[in-house]
């Protein structure tokens, strides 16, 4: 039985041996599960995972995968067939709140046999409101995500010694902090201790984002050490902390040799990144190590706060044919009174610089932003200095986000809060001016020629694919996932051409 279950997995693994999609290529990086055989008959426990929220939960998800993968369980697609299902929550915003006890509520509907353990920020953030939902068994705050494997390992070494309880005891948090609820004295219910004491950082690729399953996102840094009034992060995050970056150019090779062509960078603060090191590095340094000692072909930056947007940063990117041209820096308003509010160290003066530098050294750069509407005491006035700066600014893009008080931040009880409504006509109102500040851009490159990685999205004459600043295009043909072509923009997001293209 031995050599036909090693001769079933040699198969399976022939199958990636030139790896195209992302799944492929993290099948590889991970290695393939060790198929354990208990009582003469082979059994690998199940799971499932979702994530919810931004690139650094997407890097967090993935790490956990890898925990779980290399610990004995086998990961199924559909939660409807797993024995464990794993939500990896954000909390940002009470709608990410209210969406992950939505997804609990279904799928243990659907599949109530399943045990669910909720991990992530919400889960730091508030465990006992997850763990009082029906079918949830382990709330794992981001300060233990280490531990999960340890959680489940009674599971992975005897699933039928893991009953299915509906009764439990609440562990309050401060009776965590001192480590005596540690996993290596048991399992508990609730999971989670003071997030300002981590120092490491939690690493693993993840997928893209948009279901293209093509390119890692590596998180590289975690936390933040700001406290702009509205953000929780950092009470569910921590301070900021950094992978040391020989681990950092260490996980960038792993996911070459697997076969990765772009890899985002990702941290809750990536600008920050390195400042607490020792020696002290620097986003600019550990780039270099990564172009320098690797033969990455393409890589690309997530979110930057515009004061590390600098001089120097730019110039190192424009020097730098490997690096994608495209910068996501979060405006969250262009009213000067306030970003003082909102505890934001930059002001709209200052922005609009990092603007004009990036349109100096990067023409063609895509320029993204976040935007938050309805912070309290924002007036028409304060919007409307908004929609104006962006209007006239060369943005792509935006990302626009609802204001929603966030228990124990500075801006949870200000007075004159804007009504809900006006709320949603003001996002509703940015979000078609990002629509058309996408469709300008769009018009700036048309008839470039670009060179796009294809993504794992298709039609029945045309493959969808990422250009370096962030233009996505159909090429014409079905083409195989993370493959490089030439390709020209159409102001349809179409390509007159779609030859293969070299690194």
């Amino acid at each position: 039985m031995r050599a036909q279950s090693f001769a079933k997995r040699e198969s399976k693994l022939s199958q990636f041996r030139q790896p195209r999609a992302l799944s492929e290529i993290l099948d590889l990086y991970y290695g393939e599960v060790t198929v354990r055989v208990r009582n003469r008959e082979e059994y690998l426990a199940t799971f499932s995972i979702e994530n919810f929220g931004c690139r650094a939960t997407q890097a967090d998800a993935a790490a956990i995968e890898r925990q779980l993968r290399s610990s004995g369980l086998a990961r199924v697609v559909e939660h409807s067939q797993a024995e464990i299902v794993v939500l990896n929550t954000c909390t940002v915003t009470a709608a990410a709140d209210s969406q992950a006890r939505d997804t609990i509520r279904h799928i243990h509907a659907a599949n109530p046999r399943a045990r669910i353990l909720v991990s992530g920020c919400y889960a730091q953030r508030a465990p006992e409101e997850l763990a009082m939902l029906e079918g949830v068994e382990w709330v794992v705050g981001n300060s233990h995500l280490a531990e999960i494997p340890g959680l489940l390992s009674a599971l992975i070494q005897n699933p039928a010694a893991v009953p299915v309880a509906r009764s439990f005891s609440l562990i309050p948090v401060a009776a965590l902090s001192a480590g005596e609820m540690s996993l290596a004295r048991g399992p508990a219910k609730i999971l989670t201790s003071d997030i300002f004491s981590q120092s490491a950082v939690l690493t693993g690729p993840a997928s893209g984002e948009d279901g293209e399953h093509t390119r890692p996102t590596l998180k590289i840094q975690d936390g933040c050490n700001h406290r702009c009034s509205y953000c929780v992060i950092p009470f569910v995050r921590g301070n900021s902390r950094s992978l040391a970056p020989d681990q950092v150019v260490d996980e960038v090779r792993s996911l070459i040799a697997a076969g990765a062509r772009e890899i985002v960078l990702s941290g809750i603060n990536l600008g920050s990144y390195g400042r607490d090191l020792s020696p002290r590095a620097s986003l600019e340094s550990v780039l270099r190590s990564i172009l320098d000692e690797t033969p990455l072909e393409r890589l690309r930056l997530s979110s930057i706060e515009p004061m590390d947007v600098t001089e120097d940063l730019l110039k190192f990117v424009a020097s730098e044919p490997r690096i994608a041209q495209h910068l996501h820096m979060p405006l969250q308003s262009a009213s000067n009174s306030i970003l003082h509010a909102m505890h934001r160290w930059y002001r709209a003066e200052h922005y609009e610089r990092r603007i004009e530098l990036i349109r100096e050294f990067l023409p063609d750069a895509a320029i993204g932003a976040d935007v938050l509407v309805g912070f309290p005491d924002e007036t028409k006035g304060d919007f409307e200095a908004t929609r104006a700066f962006i209007e006239r600014l060369p943005f792509a893009y935006l990302h626009v986000f609802s204001f929603s008080p966030r228990p124990g931040t500075a801006a949870a009880n200000l007075p004159n809060p804007v009504a809900p409504s006006e709320i949603r006509a003001r996002a509703r109102q940015l979000r078609a001016l990002s629509a058309q500040k996408a469709a300008e851009f769009r018009a700036t490159q048309s008839r470039r020629p670009l060179r796009a990685l294809t993504l794992n999205r298709q039609g029945a004459d045309w493959t969808e694919s990422l250009t370096g600043n962030y233009l996505k295009v159909k090429i014409p043909g079905r083409h195989p996932a993370n493959q490089w072509h030439q390709a020209e923009i159409t102001a349809e997001g179409l390509s007159s051409v779609g030859v293969p293209a070299g690194i």
